[in-house]
This record gives structure tokens, sequence and C-alpha cells, in this order.
């Protein structure tokens, strides 16, 4: 029964950083000048806000954003991955607690990574319109000498 009780209690505590961290994150999304289509793609569905807006994500997920808006130039951008500081902490108390079962667990669910970066801010650039190329007129072509 004892060993029973260590089994279970070992598994409660796997992943020690899925446990105080979560695997989701809230990502917040801002563009200049605001207004702007921001879609976003590696979610489980592909999701569109009007910045600002925020989302949430998994941790493990690949993500980038394109930002969209009539009169400007569309821009994009990819999130990576980092392990901050209380995400080493996570996986460290797997050493104590949550042993091989937990280091799995965070690394499977990326319960120790955040989205870099984060917030995403930024400056949409206007589109350049270049005015439609004037067309020369042909100079008048020369009376052909043979005819």
């Amino acid at each position: 029964m004892r060993v029973v009780g260590i089994v279970t209690l070992s598994f409660m505590l796997a992943g020690c950083a899925s446990v105080t961290r979560g695997t989701t994150e809230n990502i917040a999304i801002a563009s200049t000048p605001s207004g702007a289509e921001a879609v976003v793609s590696g979610l489980e569905v592909p999701t569109t806000c009007t910045t600002p807006c925020a989302i949430v994500a998994k941790r493990n997920a690949d993500i980038s954003i394109t930002f969209q808006k009539e009169g400007y130039e569309s821009q994009f951008v990819q999130l990576t991955r980092e392990t901050p500081a209380a995400g080493a902490a996570g996986l460290a108390g797997n050493i104590i607690a949550g042993g091989l079962i937990g280091i799995g667990v965070d690394a499977a669910t990326g319960a120790a990574t955040d989205h870099k970066p984060n917030p995403v801010i930024v400056t949409l650039q206007p589109s350049v319109r270049r005015p439609p190329a004037l067309k020369r007129p042909r100079p008048p072509r020369a009376p052909d000498a043979g005819t």
C-alpha cells in the first residue's frame, strides 16, 4: 500500500513547471497604428484579432503573427521559445520531486518555456504607392527610302 501511495504522489508531482507555470500563456499583441489585423498561426485553431489584443497559447506552440492594415506594409513576426529563470526553477524542481517523469512532462508540454517577444509590438510602415509610369510619345518614324 505504501508503494502505491509513493507512486501516486510521484505522478501528482510530475511536471513541476507544468504545475507551477501551467502549459499555456497569455501573449499580448499590439501595433502602431492600432486597429491592424493580427493573424496568428501555430495555434490549434488559427486566430485573428484586431490590435491591441491578447491570445492564450500553448507554451510548446510554434507561433507566428502576420500584421495587416490597409495602407500599410504587412509585417511577419516569428516568436521563439526560451526558458526563463522561472521555467528553469520548475525544471530543477523535477530533480527533487518529479524525477524523469516530471522532466518528460515539462519537455512535452513546453511548460518551462515562454514565447519571445511578449508582448509582440510592431510599428507598421505606410505602403509606398508609386504613381503610374508616364508613357513617352514615340518619335515619328522616318519614311522608308525604298518605297
